[in-house]
């Protein structure tokens, strides 16, 4: 889940879609099969399982197989189950183009967890927060997604930034410096020397689950590794972090798409 940036400056990360535990092995490798006239790519994870078994979800098409299993053998399997395969693909890029968010006067969006109206005006640019809800003025014509973002991201890092300010004395650590990420695959960072970034998309779950994130990455000041240590310094700064963690992996799936 994690790598160096360099040997004088270790930073780690936490995975968009993955908990440490479904950090892919080393063993893994991507590869691509033709069905119909499509290339599929694929994920072969070797193990001392018996058989091959095909998964899907929003990563794609990941196989695991014995040992010894050949490719010809994995993607005979995956010819011989080529319906099902291209159709739950199509149902995940469905689900996908279903969440895509659609910028509008009166919209719905999650905020911390609620949800809240977008209300979109013409005039000049400028942004209300109004009784928990939205207000969005820019010139007619205008695209208003730009300045939707704006708003999240200024939300966002206030709220960082004062869960930042909370916990990092009970871990007996300065406030280290904050930055946003726009990532695709990770929530958060966090080095020594840079300090902690954020996905400014987390602002859309709730709270439990932004502070599970911002103990994850704070306690990698203390331990910057995934070791049964690290986990013991995440529990003490945020005891129910295991809940959060695993709600923060079913929401990833109803992220809105940016």
């Amino acid at each position: 889940m994690g790598r160096p940036s360099r040997p004088d400056s270790p930073q780690l990360e936490l995975a968009l879609f993955r908990d440490p535990a479904e950090r892919p092995p080393a063993d893994a490798r991507g590869a691509a099969v033709l069905l119909g006239e499509r290339l599929i790519p694929y994920e072969l994870r070797r193990s001392r399982r018996r058989t091959i078994g095909l998964t899907i979800d929003h990563r794609g098409l990941r196989v695991g197989a014995p040992l010894r299993a050949s490719v010809r053998e994995v993607e005979k399997l995956i010819h011989q189950h080529q319906d099902w395969v291209l159709g739950k693909l199509e149902e995940w890029r469905q689900r996908q183009i279903q969440t895509a968010v659609s910028v509008s006067d009166g919209m719905s969006l999650p905020l911390l967890g609620e949800v809240i109206s977008v209300r979109i005006t013409a005039g000049p640019a400028r942004i209300s927060w109004i009784d928990g809800n939205l207000q969005l003025c820019l010139p007619e014509a205008k695209d208003p997604r730009p300045l939707l973002e704006k708003a999240l991201k200024a939300r966002a890092r206030t709220l960082f930034a004062e869960r930042l300010d909370h916990y990092a004395p009970l871990l007996g650590v300065a406030v280290p410096p904050l930055a946003l990420s726009s990532a695709r695959t990770r929530w958060g960072s966090c080095s020594r020397v840079s300090g902690i970034r954020l996905n400014w998309r987390l602002i859309h779950f709730p709270l439990a689950v932004v502070d599970y994130v911002v103990t994850h990455e704070l306690a990698h000041l203390r331990e910057m590794n995934h070791s049964p240590r690290f986990w013991s310094v995440v529990e003490r700064l945020y005891p129910d972090y295991q809940q959060a963690r695993a709600e923060l992996k079913r929401l990833a799936q109803t992220l809105p798409r940016w």
